[in-house]
């Protein structure tokens, strides 16, 4: 009985020696070892081996991001309106020695120095800069967060400005204003559209009235064409009828010329003409002194055409 009481007690030392002897960190975390209160080393993911009694584990650190909201905060603005800000820090453990000895509590102080450095940046911007300005807010904000957190081991990922709600009195004054805006861009807008539609109508019709005057004067410069080339035309087949009279009447003088008549012959061809003329009634002949010589010195066709006259 007492070998198995034995037994017992020496089995449970074994366990608890090895509880405190052997540590296994997972990833992501790392543990902060302390000899005799003092800092000795960093415990590191995996199997880790402690001496009981002197060596224990101060703190374990999450080296993963980690997300802190800080408690909405009730600030007022430059021209005296109260908001109230609600804000998320995103932050991340770098060295686990400076966040366990370099502040008590560096979730604490990330939340109280926000506050405070949003206090002092909103006091110096007016609600309107503020509602608009949440990035500005984020960006001050972290960079006043850099400066404190780098003694502490904390890096500063980033800062958001999750809501600002101003007062209800203030947010249906606001609400009143968007909507009187709205009415007067709407106004503008329909005036706009209006104006641009006169605008366009105006330019239609003056599109309209210029093509068809562009029309009409091509019409008329098409129909005075057209008139032109009849003309031309007409004009070209006169030339060409009057050209081949011509051709035709000297060829026609060519051939008698070839054929051998004489001058006297043509005279009396032309005689025996006017003989044709003389024998109306009321027909009277004007012969010029040249036309006289010539029957003169024609002799017998000149008696012949005489013995006529007097008939």
């Amino acid at each position: 009985m007492i070998g198995t009481i034995l037994s017992i007690v020496c089995i449970i030392l074994v366990v608890v020696f090895a509880a405190l002897t052997v540590k296994i960190i997972p990833q992501q975390q790392i543990g902060v070892v302390e000899r005799l209160g003092k800092f000795h080393r960093l415990m590191h993911p995996g199997l880790n081996i402690l001496m009981p009694i002197i060596d224990r584990v101060r703190v374990y650190h999450d080296l993963r991001i980690q997300q802190t909201n800080v408690p909405p905060q009730k600030v007022i603005t430059k021209d005296n309106v109260q908001v109230e800000i609600d804000t998320i820090i995103f932050y991340q453990v770098v060295d686990p020695e400076q966040a366990t000895y370099g502040i008590s509590n560096y979730v604490n102080g990330v939340r109280n120095i926000t506050t405070a450095t949003m206090r002092q940046i909103i006091g110096n911007m007016e609600l309107d800069e503020t509602l608009s300005g949440r990035e500005k807010i984020s960006s001050e904000i972290r960079i006043a967060l850099d400066e404190a957190t780098e003694k502490w081991g904390v890096r500063i990922d980033r800062v958001e400005v999750v809501d600002i709600n101003p007062p209800k009195d203030v947010q249906a004054a606001m609400e009143k204003q968007m909507k009187a805006e709205r009415n007067k861009r709407a106004i503008i807008l329909e005036a706009e559209a209006a104006k641009q539609d006169m605008v366009l109508r105006a330019e239609g019709d003056k599109q309209s009235k210029i093509l068809i005057a562009e029309g009409d004067r091509e019409a008329r410069i098409r129909e005075a064409e057209g008139v032109r080339q009849a003309k031309e035309l007409e004009a070209l087949g006169e030339a060409r009828a009057i050209a081949a009279i011509a051709e035709a009447e000297r060829g026609r003088i060519e051939l008698l010329t070839q054929a051998g008549l004489t001058e006297r012959f043509l005279a009396y061809k032309s005689f025996e003409a006017l003989q044709e003329i003389a024998k109306g009634p009321a027909n009277k002949i004007f012969l010029p002194t040249q036309a006289l010589e010539t029957l003169g010195s024609l002799g017998a066709v000149s008696e012949v055409f005489q013995e006529k006259l007097k008939n």
